[in-house]
């Protein structure tokens, strides 16, 4: 017999979900100012999708991680990428 769960699985209920594409923005700032950017996270193909405010040294090193990581999850709640996985007893 397989546990019954204390409440539905929903949306809102499920923490991390694994990054299926990604989209950097860059809008201007004032003049003089510099400018802003975002990265749009779509995750588990659609699901559920993130906006997060980068400086542009965060946004390069994350440019650099999300296209050599081949599979990245995002914790929701903790709003916090993690890059790739490795087996247990591997290095």
């Amino acid at each position: 017999m397989s546990p019954t769960p204390k409440q539905p699985v929903t949306d809102d209920s499920i923490k991390v979900r694994q990054v299926s594409h990604y989209q950097f923005s860059w809008v201007a700032g004032e003049a003089g100012r510099p400018g802003t950017w975002t990265l749009q996270l779509v995750l588990d193909q659609g699901a559920w999708e993130e906006v997060l405010t980068l400086d542009s040294q965060d946004a390069d090193n994350l440019q650099h991680l999300l296209s050599t990581s081949e599979t990245v999850f995002y914790d929701v709640p903790r709003r916090t990428l993690m890059f790739g996985t490795t087996s247990a007893g591997h290095i």
